[in-house]
């Protein structure tokens, strides 16, 4: 029974890779391009925001590949936007889906809208329910399209739009020089890192934080001031992405992420032996750390609130 249910998962995935850039393609071939266009010249240009706002930096949260839309995200991840929020001066953002170009949830006006409704009961139901797998396994093929160097350009410019879009909601001053820092958990960093190619154009100053992130060597890394990379030393995900992603290699002295490091733009920090799911991962509250006693939560919310306020990351051992 499981192994039939996993192979059926497995089939899944593969249907879910081989039509994942039809998304951002069929955005593109319908009213994309225009928009693209647009999103360039206003980048260009000083966008006119009469509201007088008293944040000193935005922060936009784009959540891992368990999410069905911006706001419904995995339970497990809402105590880190919370902290998020709470940090005197930051506006958050959080209503940005990452893994759909015209931030369409996966429950909204789709040919499979109806699964994923149903889905979505399962998890509620039982968070660790197998049939939260598609989910992930379908938001992690948009990971893979936004780093592909062929059709990562069409879905990274949608997502930058709804980013830009996101901003100019919530009052952000274009001419201010305030920061705008995207917050990705998992493929969200990715994410947050493509976008960043276009976000990038403009005089705004983008800097990404990663919670376990798997990155490719993305162009836009080229127009981020500064990635702070936080990662579990047993995080195999993590890993993943130096291994799978040639110009993170070593020898790729000459890649974007080789370029970032070299300049002091990446810094990383091993926070512990966190794993990425299942248990000790980055947002369970019940695995503790030996050294200060601090959960595995906590360490990350700290470290993720630390970033943001230009304090000292604590990191543990053990």
């Amino acid at each position: 029974m499981i192994s039939g249910i996993l192979i059926g998962i497995g089939v899944f995935v593969l249907l879910a890779l081989a039509v994942a850039p039809l998304d951002a393609l069929g955005w593109w071939s319908r009213e994309g391009a225009d928009e693209a266009a647009e999103l360039v010249t206003e980048l260009h240009e000083e966008q006119a925001i009469d509201t007088i706002t008293d944040y000193d930096q935005y922060v936009v949260y784009l959540s891992g590949i368990g999410a069905i839309d911006g706001r419904s995200v995995p339970a497990e991840e809402e105590p880190l936007i919370a902290a998020i929020g709470d940090i005197p001066g930051v506006c958050l953002i959080r209503d940005v889906f990452p893994y759909s170009v015209e931030n369409k949830s996966l429950t909204g006006q789709r040919p499979l809208a109806w699964l994923w409704k149903w889905i979505e009961k399962l998890r509620f139901k039982n968070p660790e329910s197998l049939a939260g797998m598609l989910i992930n396994g379908r938001n992690a093929a948009q990971l893979f399209v936004s780093a592909d160097r062929r059709y990562g350009p069409t879905y990274n410019i949608g997502t930058a739009r709804e980013v830009f879009e996101a901003l100019l909601r919530n009052g952000y001053p274009f001419d201010s020089g305030k920061p705008v820092t995207l917050v990705g958990f998992s493929g969200g960093a990715q994410i947050s890192i493509g976008a960043a190619s276009y976000l990038g154009m403009s005089d705004i100053p983008i800097r990404v934080v990663s919670i376990g992130g798997m990155m490719s060597d993305d162009p836009g890394l080229n127009r981020v001031e500064q990635v702070w990379h936080l990662r579990g030393t047993k995080d195999i995900f993590e890993k993943l992405g130096g291994v799978m992603f040639a110009g993170r290699w070593p020898h790729a002295v000459f890649s974007p992420w080789s370029d970032a490091l070299a300049q002091g733009r990446i810094t990383i920090y091993d926070l512990g032996p966190i794993n990425h799911n299942a248990k000790a991962h980055y947002f369970d509250p019940n695995t503790f750390s030996e050294q200060d006693g601090r959960s595995y939560l906590q360490i990350t919310i700290d470290a993720v609130v630390a970033v943001l306020t230009d304090q000292p990351v604590r990191t543990v051992t053990s």
